[in-house]
């Protein structure tokens, strides 16, 4: 077929406008240069066959524009290869919309990408014609007056030219449609010769040993940058390789499972161990027409992305006839259903079709059995996930599907929305079985029977609801008895790293945060289960006390209780108790925190003191007579406690002294009576034991599992 000079060319049956629509850009970026990079490549192949020393060469020219402020425009790309060139066969192949005749396994659509991101995509090409050779010139666009003519191509001239002159294509991208594209405007040899071996290292392996010539050139106004090239030596070799069969899939008769049918599609697994620091992650990666598929990602069920094996990353690319054939229009987009698209999917009860969850599972298989050291990383994360289980109180729970791929924040997010589920369905269960105690009947014969099934129902249900919030409400506590374990080991960086020693700080703050009033929201459990609901402050200034709105200490001080309070050249107002609770009227608990390297014996009476100041200043509204004081550290030998206060006496459980009384003086006011202190000096590790002790229990009734350690 001949084409005429300065023509249109149309296609019979086709609205372009309408094609135009339907088959939209591709998401990927570089897709017309992947689209002209493969013709290239295809048509040095096909040159390649009748020529038996020809050697192609494929050669890609990136022109950029610097702005004022050194930044770089894209101007226009060039793509020249010395192939069998656009004679009338190629030609009418090309302007003929989705012919896929080229062998090569062709859509015929590629051009359409080019007229969607380019205001117009030139082609100067030299081919030969009984023994004659001629130069065709063409432009595909969607400028207006080309569809105003239904066409994306103009075919400008073809010409007869001197024998002798060799065969070739330069097609030449011009007027970036969307100029926001920073990836063009970034555009240069390096990152594209990378772009390409990401893309084409299939097709790169299995035609190493007849790779074109492949130069890759940068121009800023019209001078050449830089200059890079692909060769034998960018090409990673197959590492290994095998074949799997992956059978069809359909919808039994009653629509209610898919089942499995006699029919399969091969797929091959060609395998790339890799330097990481060429393959950034592992992946697996479907491949069409020996070109990666970018937009589709296959899960890695066994190896986490970033896991390094040998310094190496893997890399597995899959191909198939099958997937060849479902590649769509925007080349690069593979439809192939999941387990559930499929079932719930009313129209395909005859339908045949490959499902992605089986290609998936035997892939990651075949995976396994190429690489057996990847058992070893698998386990490793299985004893992680097991950990995180025991740490969180985490229930096994049925289709939890997790990937070593996913983190600890990802595994527990996918734990709670399954929860989260079972929780719901739970709650129906339950109100279904009370909006049926309304149709009960007092007077039935089977009421009392019906009665004794309700009940059954609820009483089923409401253990499991119950159990849910215990096993947050421990698993929480689990982790602040673990970290609390962590600090009293000085295992936590901030105890490592040259600073001063923050340990009775960090103690502190885990028990009941510094400068809070919130000890609801503490963790004083830890001293004490009751502690968490009495009203109280940390770590704050004696004179700034307040409850319920009222100052605790006195104003109206008698010039003698001033010089008391000033004595000494003290500021006892202004002293800190580290925690003071005030559990009902008259009564106050004073817990004092000491650093674990700092002997206990020396601050005995600090509590006294604290003791002291509030039952003579509190206000007449407080009248504080009873207080129950903590000492608490690390370094406390009970022979040196009782050398200082005989008073104080060993329990006879756990490692702690204390002291059942002690007589708060009343200074400046004869006539009220005195106070009285209960004291326990007890050791952070006591404090830990104690508390495992209580949550041990909780936990054995949730797992119905005894364990050793909390």
């Amino acid at each position: 077929m001949k084409f005429e000079n300065e023509s249109y060319i149309t296609g019979e049956g086709i609205y372009y406008k309408g094609v135009l629509r339907d088959i939209k850009r591709s998401k990927i970026s570089f897709q017309p240069i992947y689209e002209a990079f493969t013709n290239s490549l295809e048509a040095v192949k096909i040159k390649s066959k009748t020529k038996t020393d020809f050697k192609g060469e494929i050669r890609i020219r990136i022109y950029s524009t610097q702005n004022t402020d050194e930044s770089l425009s894209f101007s226009r790309l060039e793509i020249e290869d010395n192939g069998i060139g656009f004679n009338d066969e190629e030609f009418n192949r090309f302007v003929t919309y989705k012919d896929f005749t080229k062998g090569f396994k062709n859509l015929g659509s590629g051009r359409i990408q080019y007229v969607h991101n380019f205001d117009n995509t030139k082609f100067i090409s030299k081919y030969q014609s009984n023994g004659d050779f001629r130069e065709r010139e063409f432009v595909v666009s969607k400028d207006d007056k080309f569809l105003a003519k239904n066409s994306i191509t103009f075919h400008k001239k073809d010409k007869l030219i001197f024998k002798g002159e060799s065969t070739g294509t330069r097609l030449i991208f011009e007027g970036l449609l969307d100029k926001t594209k920073a990836s063009y405007h970034s555009l240069n040899d390096k990152i594209l010769k990378d772009h390409l071996l990401k893309r084409y290292v299939q097709y790169f392996c299995l035609n190493k040993e007849s790779l074109p010539t492949i130069k890759i050139e940068h121009f800023i106004y019209g001078e050449k940058l830089s200059t890079s090239y692909i060769t034998i030596k960018d090409i990673p070799k197959i590492d290994k390789t095998t074949n799997i069969d992956v059978e069809y899939s359909k919808l039994s008769d009653d629509g209610k499972n898919v089942i499995n049918v006699d029919k399969s599609e091969t797929f091959t697994i060609n395998a790339y161990k890799l330097n990481k620091s060429f393959l950034k992650e592992n992946q697996i990666k479907l491949t069409s027409k020996d070109e990666v598929i970018e937009n589709f990602d296959i899960d890695l069920q066994l190896l986490t992305k970033d896991e390094i094996i040998d310094d190496s990353h893997f890399l597995f690319l899959i191909s198939s006839d099958y997937l060849d054939e479902k590649d769509k229009n925007e080349r690069g987009e593979i439809d192939i259903p999941n387990y559930h698209e499929f079932s719930s999917n009313s129209n395909v009860f005859y339908e045949e079709e490959i499902i992605l969850d089986l290609v998936e599972n035997q892939i990651n298989g075949a995976v396994y059995e190429l690489y057996p050291e990847i058992e070893k990383i698998n386990k490793v994360k299985q004893l992680e996930f097991e950990k995180l289980k025991q740490m969180f109180l985490l229930s096994d729970l049925e289709d939890l599907n997790i990937s070593p791929n996913d983190s600890d924040k990802k595994i527990l997010e996918k734990f709670y929305t399954a929860e989260a589920k079972k929780q719901a369905e739970l709650d129906a269960n339950l109100k279904h079985s009370i909006d049926r105690l309304n149709i009960l009947d007092t007077t039935a014969e089977d009421y009392s029977d019906s009665l004794e099934k309700e009940i059954e129902n609820i009483v089923r249900v409401i253990p499991l609801q119950n159990k849910k919030e215990l096993t947050h409400y421990v698993a929480r506590r689990k982790l602040v008895l673990e970290l609390f374990a962590l600090i009293l080991d000085r295992k936590l960086s901030v105890q490592n790293d040259g600073s001063r020693n923050k340990d009775e700080a960090l103690l502190h703050n885990l028990i009941f945060q510094q400068s809070n009033d919130s000890s609801d929201k503490s963790d004083l459990w830890i001293i004490n289960e009751d502690f968490i609901y009495f009203q109280g402050i940390s770590e704050s200034k004696l004179s700034d006390l307040e409850i319920d709105g009222e100052k605790l200490l006195r104003d109206d001080l008698t010039k003698e209780e001033e010089e008391f309070i000033r004595s000494l050249g003290e500021d006892r107002y202004a002293k800190r108790p580290d925690i003071l609770l005030f559990p009902e009227e008259q009564k106050c608990i004073i817990i004092e925190f000491k650093n674990p390297s700092v002997s206990v014996s020396d601050h005995l009476n600090q509590i006294n003191n604290y003791a002291t100041l509030l039952k003579n200043f509190t206000t007449s509204q407080f009248n504080l007579t009873t207080f129950y004081g903590y000492l608490i550290g690390e370094k406390i030998n009970a022979l040196d406690v009782r050398t200082y206060d005989a008073d104080f006496k060993d329990a006879y459980n756990f490692d702690y002294l204390y002291r059942p009384a002690k007589t708060i003086a009343n200074l400046f006011n004869s006539n009220q009576a005195e106070g009285s202190l209960y004291t326990e000096v007890l050791k952070y590790s006591t404090l830990l034991e104690r508390a495992k002790m209580r949550n041990k229990t909780f936990i054995e009734k949730i797992t119905n599992n005894k364990q050793d350690q909390v």
